[in-house]
């Protein structure tokens, strides 16, 4: 634990300006700066886009709010917009994909060994196993469709190999739906897990369903809207892992928590300078965003903030590759599946979901075919080809 920033006020909100030139500012080189520059990059992004979602849902079941929350909204807007163009234009839409799965692995991998109830970490390693295997399909599509190693944009970090197959990963709605944490007894860093992966796969999901339609590859466009619904999964149940009966007003200062928790993460460890000096200026921003919201909650719930957020932030989410963690629950929980709430072995698997599956795949998997015989090859299976002995 750390010395509190929970009172820290921030920057006041009429304070937090933007111009058109700073938000569409300087990209990260590709290749150059380090693969968890962008890891971050695409995490925060996430979690701006939730909070605007969320504030937008928020105002349309109570006026009162309506105002303060466009005023926190525009500026998460551009603040998301001066994020997201930190993505440098020389990447394709499959590199930006590739990058998109080694957040989900890495970001999911580091919360599931930081969280403190046993389900909620389990349902970590549950979806983690599933976006591993589908970094594994995407870098056989980069390969095929455009002769490219995910590794560049992957920099050693992460591992390119199967995890629990896609082609298995389809289930029914009701195998999705998790328990909940309970408000009551909840740690916070539960609380803020559950919003930062729900955040972070919601971005993913929508990218998916974005970026698939504008591939003219037939394979392509399938591999797409079979992993968009997979992401549609996890959505549904990260989400679920969140207690339905916290009030509006109770999620959105969990949310801004999650904002300040998830910054002061990447200020500890971001290295490269102009990207930290961005991250410093945010992470003031938001707490002068947390700090609306505590008066918020305090003025209309007539309740101390200090009852959900308690005293001190809890240590920072790690930053660093996870490949040890990931290599033992793949060993392990490769072949687990989900019934109802549990987390059962493959043979008790519910049969609404063995039924679902089968009528998705009646026509093939793409994401089996995309990746049929690969294993992936620095720098490419073209040069595995070529250092072939002749015959």
């Amino acid at each position: 634990m750390i010395n509190n920033l929970w009172d820290n006020a921030g920057v006041p909100l009429e304070k937090q300006r933007f111009t058109w030139a700073e938000m569409a500012g300087k990209p990260i080189s590709k290749l150059d700066d380090d693969a968890f520059t962008r890891v971050r990059i695409i995490l925060l992004n996430g979690l701006e886009l939730d909070a605007l979602r969320l504030k937008h849902i928020a105002s349309r079941f109570n006026e009162p709010l309506r105002v303060p929350l466009a005023q926190l909204r525009r500026v998460e807007q551009h603040q998301a917009t001066m994020i997201n163009w930190l993505l440098s234009a020389d990447h394709s839409p499959l590199e930006t994909t590739i990058a998109y799965e080694q957040v989900a692995i890495e970001v999911t991998a580091a919360v599931a060994q930081a969280e403190p109830d046993p389900y909620q970490a389990q349902s970590y390693r549950y979806g983690l196993l599933e976006d591993f295997d589908h970094l594994y399909r995407y870098s056989a599509m980069l390969d095929r469709l455009e002769g490219k190693d995910a590794n560049n944009i992957l920099q050693g970090y992460t591992d390119i190999v199967p995890g629990r197959p896609t082609i298995d990963e389809h289930r029914a709605p009701e195998d999705d739906v998790r328990h909940s944490y309970q408000r009551q007894q909840a740690a916070l860093l539960t609380k803020m897990h559950a919003t930062l992966i729900t955040a972070a796969e919601y971005q993913t999901h929508d990218y998916y369903m974005n970026i698939g339609p504008l591939f003219a590859d037939p394979l392509a466009r399938q591999l797409y809207a079979e992993i968009a619904s997979v992401e549609e999964q996890h959505v549904t149940q990260y989400g679920s892992l969140q207690d339905p009966d916290e009030s509006l007003l109770e999620k959105l200062l969990i949310h801004e928590a999650t904002e300040v928790f998830t910054y002061y993460s990447c200020v500890e460890q971001e290295t490269n300078p102009r990207i930290k000096a961005i991250w410093e200026r945010f992470l003031d921003y938001e707490l002068g965003h947390l700090s609306m919201v505590k008066n918020l909650f305090k003025n209309i719930e007539r309740r101390d903030p200090e009852e959900v957020l308690g005293s001190v932030i809890p240590s920072p989410l790690k930053f660093a590759p996870q490949r040890d963690f990931v290599r033992a629950v793949l060993a392990k929980e490769t072949g687990l599946r989900a019934k109802g709430t549990a987390y059962v072995p493959g043979d008790q698997e519910s049969q609404a979901s063995i039924q679902a599956r089968g009528i998705l795949n009646a026509a093939g998997s793409p994401s089996s075919m995309v990746s049929a015989g690969y294993v992936w090859t620095p720098g490419t299976e073209l040069n595995q080809r070529a250092e072939r002995p002749r015959q």
